[in-house]
C-alpha cells in the first residue's frame, strides 16, 4: 500500500477528532488512528490496515465485498448478485427466487457482466491535477481535467488494462486528488445464493427497518486464467459473530455523500433531480408491477428492476425528508454564511477565493434549464431499453476509440475499455417483451417531458406512436445476439457506419444532439460547479485544516463504531435479532413467507443463534456487501442495509439513531451447515482455503 508522503502527510497528521460520535468514512491512507485508540484502546497497525485493504473488494456495478478465503472466495449481499442471478436464470430456472448452489467447483457459473476490483495502491496526484487545470474555466477546464486524468491513468495501467483499473478520484470536492489503482477480476463465478424469500425476508415493509431477519448473502469466486484466484490476504470467517458493545469496522465503497455540499447545490439537487426522479421512478414501478402480474416469466424479468426501484424510492424519500427539513436547511445556510464572512473579512482571501457561491447559483440556474433535456436525451431516461444501451455503447465506442485517449469521454478511455467490452459481449439472457414494455413507456415519457412539438420528439418518433416505435426498433434489431455485438465492436467505426440495424441507426442519429447537450451541460454546469466547489473546499481547508474525512466517492473507505441499538419513540431497540424471532415473524404469506428449506430445517437450528445486528458504523449506499470486521481482522458480519434514520446520511450523520444493519456470521455458519448442507463451502470458510 502506498501512503501519502511529505507535506500532505504533515497536513493530515493532526486529525483532532472533531467528528461527532463515530462519524466518518475515512480513506485507507488517512485513518484517524489516534481517535480510534482514544475511544476504543485499539491502534490499527500498518499490517492490519494492509490486510483490510487487500481483503476488501469493490463490485464494479455498485456494491462492496470481501475475500474470505485464499482461493478467491468473495462474500457479498444477495441483492448485489441480483443482476447475475437474473442473467443466469431462464428456461424454467429462477435463481433469484430459488437460489443457486454449486455442489462442485466445476458447477460455479460465470456471471456475464460482473467485475471485481481489489485496491492495490493510493497515490496523491493533487499537485499534477492542479498544475494542469490552473487558470482554466468552462470548456477549457473540462478538457484539461480529461487530459490529465487520461495521462495519469495511462501511466498507471502501463498497457495492462485487462489487469489494472485506475481511477483519478476527486476528494474534498476537488481539494485533493488521488489515484486509486485496482487489480481487476473479470472472471467472476457464482458459488452460492440463498432463496429470495430468506435473503429479502420482510420485503419492502422491513426494508430500512429493524428488527430484521434476513440472510442477505451471496458467495462468488474470482478466477484468473481459468483457475481460482490466489488471494492470500483474506478475512478469516468468525463462526461466533460479534458481541454487544464490541468495536467494529466496516470497509467498503460508499457511493456518494453530500455532507460538505453548499445549500445552493443541495437545493438545486432537490428541485432539479430528486423530485422529478421520484415521480418518474414511481410511475415506472407501477408499469413494471403491472407487467410482473402477467405471469411467472414476466415476474422473473422484472424482479431485479422492481427491487431496485423500491429501494431507490425509499432512499429518495429519506433524502427529500432531510432536504425539506427547515432546521437542516437553516444549519447548512449558517455554515455557508460563516465561511463566506470569513473569506470576505480579508482582502487576500477575497482575492484568492472570490465568491464561489455566486458562481454556484448561476450554474444551478442553468442546470434547471438543461436538466430535463439532458436527462431524456443524454442520460438516457427517454430510451429505457437494454438494446438501446448496447447500441449507444457501440456507436460511441467506435467514435471515441479513434481519438487520442486524453480527448475521449471518460467511460471510453483505455483504462475503462475492458469493462465496456465485457458488457458488449455479455451472454446474459434477453427478454424481448420486457424490453419492449420499458422502451415504449420511456418513449411516451420522452414525448410528455419534451413536448409533442419538440423537434427531437418528431425526429425520434416520426408519425409512429411510442408503442409502434418500440416494436419496430426491437423487431428489426439483431443486438440481442452477443456475437453480432462483438462483430460491431471489432469492426469499429466502419462497421457502425455501415450498419442498418434500427437500434444502431437510432443511436447514430441522435448522438450528435446528445453529445452537444452533454458538452453544453458540462461547460455551463459541471465545470463551474466543480470549480466553485473546489474554491469552497480550499477555503474550508485554509480555515479549519484537513481534520475530517472527504465525501464518499465509491472508493474504499473505513468506518469504525460498535454494536449498539438505539431508542425509538422512547423505547430501546435491541442490537440483535435471533432465529427464534424469524420463525415468530413468519406468517406463511409474502413477504413473510419462509422458503421450504427453512421450514424443513427448523428443528435442527438453535433458536438462540443471532441473525442480524446493528452498529453505529457510518455507512451509505454502496456499502452493501461490506464486511463487518473485528479488531483481529476477522469477518463477524455482513452489511446489507441501514435503518430508516440512516437515509438522511447522505447529508448528515446522527450517531444517536443512524444504524448499519448486518447479517451475523453465526447465522451464516449455521445456515450453510444445517439448512443448505454445503460441506464444501463450510470447509472453505472454516479453513480459509479450498
Amino acid at each position: 500500500m502506498k501512503y501519502l508522503t511529505g507535506g500532505m502527510l504533515a497536513l493530515l497528521a493532526g486529525i483532532s477528532g472533531t467528528a461527532m460520535g463515530d462519524e466518518g468514512m475515512w480513506t485507507l491512507d488517512h485513518l484517524p488512528v489516534q481517535q480510534i485508540q482514544q475511544r476504543y484502546g485499539f491502534t490499527p497497525s500498518a499490517q492490519w490496515i494492509d490486510l483490510v485493504q487487500h481483503a476488501s473488494v469493490r463490485l464494479a456495478e455498485g456494491c462492496s465485498g470481501s475475500f474470505v478465503s485464499a482461493n478467491g472466495l468473495v462474500m457479498t449481499n444477495h441483492h448485489c448478485a441480483n443482476g447475475c442471478l437474473s442473467q443466469l436464470s431462464g428456461k424454467g430456472r429462477n435463481y433469484m427466487d430459488d437460489g443457486f448452489v454449486a455442489d462442485r467447483r466445476e458447477d460455479e457459473a460465470k456471471c456475464p457482466t460482473m467485475e471485481i476490483n481489489q485496491l492495490d495502491a493510493i497515490t496523491d496526484v493533487t499537485a499534477r491535477v492542479n498544475a494542469a487545470t490552473a487558470g482554466t474555466h468552462g470548456a477549457a477546464r473540462m478538457a484539461a481535467i480529461r487530459a490529465i486524468d487520461s495521462r495519469i491513468e495511462q501511466e498507471c495501467i502501463a498497457g495492462h488494462a485487462s489487469q489494472w483499473r485506475c481511477d483519478v478520484v476527486s476528494l474534498y470536492h476537488g481539494g485533493r486528488y488521488a489515484l486509486y489503482r485496482y487489480r481487476r477480476y473479470q472472471d467472476v463465478r457464482l458459488v452460492f445464493a440463498p432463496e429470495q424469500g430468506i435473503a429479502f425476508f420482510g420485503g419492502d415493509p422491513d426494508n430500512f427497518n429493524f428488527p430484521r431477519y434476513d440472510m442477505d448473502v451471496t458467495f462468488f469466486r474470482a478466477y484468473v486464467d481459468g483457475k481460482p484466484a490466489s488471494t492470500p490476504k483474506f478475512l478469516k470467517f468468525s463462526p461466533q459473530g460479534p458481541k454487544a458493545g464490541q468495536l467494529t469496522f466496516v470497509v467498503g465503497n460508499p457511493g456518494s455523500t453530500q455532507r460538505e455540499t453548499p445549500w445552493t447545490a443541495l437545493q438545486a439537487m432537490r428541485d432539479n433531480q430528486l423530485i422529478p426522479a421520484w415521480g418518474r421512478l414511481s410511475e415506472m414501478r407501477g408499469v413494471l408491477w403491472d407487467y410482473s402480474r402477467r405471469g411467472s416469466q414476466q415476474a422473473t424479468a422484472a424482479d431485479d428492476t422492481l427491487f431496485g426501484l423500491d429501494n431507490s424510492l425509499k432512499v429518495y424519500g429519506g433524502w427529500l425528508e432531510t432536504l425539506n427539513d427547515p432546521a437542516f436547511a437553516h444549519r447548512k445556510q449558517v455554515q455557508d454564511q460563516d465561511l463566506r464572512e470569513w473569506i470576505a473579512a480579508d482582502a487576500g482571501r477575497r482575492q484568492r477565493f472570490g465568491d464561489p457561491w455566486a458562481t454556484l447559483q448561476q450554474a444551478e440556474d442553468r442546470s434547471h434549464e438543461l436538466a430535463t433535456p439532458y436527462s431524456v436525451i443524454e442520460a438516457g431516461s427517454g430510451f429505457a431499453s437494454s438494446l438501446f444501451k448496447q447500441a449507444r455503447t457501440l456507436v460511441r465506442a467506435a467514435a471515441e476509440r479513434q481519438k487520442p485517449d486524453a480527448e475521449r469521454l471518460p467511460a471510453y478511455r483505455d483504462a475503462n475499455l475492458p469493462a465496456l467490452q465485457q458488457a458488449v459481449a455479455s451472454t446474459a439472457a434477453y427478454d424481448r417483451d420486457y424490453d419492449e414494455t420499458t422502451l415504449a413507456w420511456s418513449l411516451e415519457k420522452m414525448r410528455q417531458r419534451l413536448g409533442s412539438d419538440a423537434p427531437f420528439v418528431h425526429e425520434v418518433l416520426g408519425r409512429q406512436s411510442p408503442e409502434q416505435k418500440a416494436q419496430a426498433l426491437l423487431t428489426g434489431s439483431r443486438l440481442s445476439d452477443p456475437a453480432y455485438r462483438e462483430k460491431l465492436w471489432q469492426g469499429g467505426a466502419a462497421a457502425i457506419a455501415a450498419s442498418t440495424d434500427p437500434m444502431i441507426v437510432l443511436a447514430r442519429q441522435i448522438d450528435p444532439q446528445a453529445r452537444a447537450l452533454r458538452k453544453q451541460y458540462e461547460d455551463e454546469v459541471v465545470a463551474p460547479v466543480t470549480q466553485a466547489s473546489e474554491a469552497i473546499a480550499q477555503a474550508r481547508f485554509a480555515r479549519d485544516g484537513a481534520n475530517s474525512y472527504p465525501d464518499a466517492t465509491f472508493s474504499p473507505r473505513l468506518s469504525f463504531g460498535k454494536v449498539v441499538g438505539w431508542n425509538e419513540a422512547g423505547k430501546p431497540v435491541a442490537p440483535f435479532t435471533d432465529i427464534a424471532g424469524l420463525y415468530r415473524r413468519a406468517t406463511g404469506a409474502a413477504p413473510y413467507q419462509l422458503p421450504d428449506s427453512w421450514l424443513k430445517a427448523r428443528a435442527a437450528l438453535d433458536p438462540a443463534t443471532p441473525m442480524d445486528f446493528v452498529t453505529d458504523n457510518d455507512i451509505i449506499g454502496g456499502n452493501s456487501g461490506s464486511p463487518v470486521i473485528d479488531q483481529n481482522g476477522h469477518a463477524v458480519g455482513l452489511i446489507f442495509d441501514g435503518n430508516i434514520h440512516s437515509l438522511g446520511g447522505n447529508f448528515q450523520y446522527d450517531g444517536r439513531q443512524n444504524r448499519a444493519v448486518a447479517v451475523d456470521t453465526a447465522l451464516l455458519e449455521q445456515a450453510i451447515d444445517k439448512v443448505y448442507h454445503l460441506p464444501r463451502l463450510a470447509r472453505e470458510l472454516d479453513n480459509g482455503k479450498l
